[in-house]
């Protein structure tokens, strides 16, 4: 492991659904960090070597019958933890105290005043009152032995408490969230003050000592690269390529669910300008014929993710030798698509992540898995890779099969893509398309009558999707002006024939997900 990762702190994961946050919230001090399950072995932890430990937030109470919980064990460490609402909870239980269930639950957001500025505390103003976001309905009626109160609210007398001789403290509230604005502050005061960590976790940092690890453990290796044009697997790419040269090849794939004019945009620039080694493969037929008649989206990721390794390994077998398929899997792909870091639940397979073949032949590098988007952007500014890669929108590696509610067909396809060419130009002609997270259409199997030239028509149904987020693990719709609203409307119905109608997507995420499938 470099040296970027040996200062590194331990979230364990109680199931919320703002763990990730967390860990980014740790990352923007620049120290690195892990996620893993609250039910991870004592001896796991000890081998792991945290500088500190961050116990999450979760769903259940700590009274229950199937309550998560931890080793005790990890208090005798001497190293800092610090508990987040359950974390906090859990610590009361386990050390002694009273957990029970509060006269009035606390949801949303509270002021905060301190008594005792140490801990995740020690940077802030005494005298301030703090805004924090609140979520719970159980609270603290007793502390353990050696435990102070270092800050209320009106509601929870104890809303934070540490025992400064251990370095052990928990806070009710969430200090990961925007809604709570000092929050970041708290949780680097912690990582960096009580922990003693060095803020030396940079994408900088991270890219160096990556080509590093590549060029000592894949030297004299043929590897081939997923490469999609995508900034994840562009950076992958990238980095690989600067690793270990002309043993790398990277495959670009026509599956047949790209966008328009994807195919030669990515061969001429991987190819043309990056000099990288590129065998583009036209699978088109295969993955269609495989499509054809399925409409669950579960099933259609599933054939994705197959048909792409089947192809991948053939490709292999041409060049000889090849034994690693490197992916650009990122940290939320990966969070989604498996429950291994807690008792969180599995929202949707990923083609790079759920839905690969229990058997492959092939051994998989996934440098990125670790990082969030913003983290991979970075790092792709840093090897030098142009702004419209950087800062390109995410496109779903079963591309716009999981844009087409129900069956996927050439007819669909051809439909969807001249829909989605005009957002694309739209945003990019208002110069909103760098500004939003992502915007894309969607063919949604729905009928409308219509109107056009006085006739009746009975078309099919467009839905715009522009959200704002950071790391895709939360979204917001974006307020888009109606005027460019009414544009995009105005030309997808006009010039894509068999649309007769547009609607707009004004869901957030939670409870939506970005994409419909």
């Amino acid at each position: 492991m470099s040296d970027i990762h040996a200062q590194k702190i331990l979230v364990l994961d109680f199931g919320s659904q703002t763990t990730q946050l967390i860990a980014r919230r740790v990352r923007e001090a620049r120290v690195y960090c892990e996620i893993h399950p609250c039910t991870m072995p004592l001896t796991e932890i000890k081998a792991y070597a945290p500088r500190g430990i961050i116990l999450s937030g979760g769903p259940a109470s700590v009274y229950a019958d199937d309550a998560p919980s931890v080793d005790a064990g990890i208090f005798d460490f001497g190293v800092p933890v610090l508990g987040i609402c359950y974390g906090m909870q859990i610590i009361t239980h386990l050390m002694g105290g009273v957990v029970a269930p509060g006269a009035k639950r606390e949801y949303g957001p509270a002021k905060l005043s301190l008594q005792e500025t140490v801990g995740p505390f020690r940077e802030s103003d005494p005298v301030e009152l703090l805004q924090v976001w609140m979520s719970h309905g159980d609270r603290i009626e007793e502390m353990p032995a050696g435990f102070a109160a270092l800050a209320q609210t009106d509601n929870s007398p104890v809303a934070a408490m540490g025992d400064t001789s251990r370095r052990i403290y928990g806070v009710q509230f969430h200090p990961e969230v925007a809604h709570t604005p000092q929050g970041a502050a708290m949780l680097a005061a912690f990582v960096l003050g009580e922990c003693g960590c060095n803020p030396i976790w940079t994408m900088h940092n991270f890219a160096e000592a990556t080509i590093a690890d590549f060029q000592k453990c894949l030297a004299g290796e043929k590897v081939i690269c997923a490469l999609s044009g995508g900034v994840d697997s562009s950076v992958v790419a990238v980095l690989l390529h600067k690793a270990i040269g002309e043993n790398l090849t990277s495959i670009f794939v026509d599956n047949g669910v790209l966008r328009a004019g994807e195919v030669s945009e990515v061969a001429g620039l991987f190819r043309d300008v990056f000099g990288l080694n590129l065998v583009v493969v036209d699978a088109a037929d295969t993955f269609l014929e495989r499509l054809q008649g399925v409409t669950d989206p579960e099933e259609k990721r599933r054939i994705i993710g197959h048909t792409f390794i089947e192809v991948f390994e053939a490709e292999a077998k041409k060049i000889g030798q090849v034994q690693y398929l490197a992916q650009g899997t990122l940290y939320p792909d990966v969070i989604e698509s498996v429950s291994f870091k807690g008792p969180s639940a599995v929202i949707k397979s990923h083609h790079n992540v759920g839905g690969l073949p229990e058997q492959m032949k092939l051994q998989l590098v996934e440098p990125l898995r670790e990082l969030f988007k913003d983290e991979c952007r970075e790092v792709g500014r840093e090897l030098g890779l142009p702004e419209s890669i950087v800062s390109r929108q995410p496109f779903p590696g079963p591309g716009l099969a999981i844009r087409i509610m129900g069956e996927v067909t050439r007819a669909r396809l051809k439909t969807l893509r001249e829909a989605d060419a005009i957002v694309q130009e739209e945003m990019r002609a208002e110069e909103l398309y760098t500004k939003v997270w992502q915007s894309f259409a969607v063919l949604v199997p729905v009928k409308t009558v219509g109107v056009m030239g006085d006739e009746r028509t009975y078309e099919d149904v467009a839905a715009l999707r522009i959200v704002d987020s950071v790391d895709a693990m939360t979204a917001d719709w974006t307020r888009v002006p109606y005027a460019v609203l009414a544009k995009i409307s105005s030309r997808i119905i006009n010039e894509v024939q068999g649309i007769n109608r547009v609607v707009l997507d004004i869901s957030s995420k939670p409870p939506s997900t970005i994409e419909w499938e």
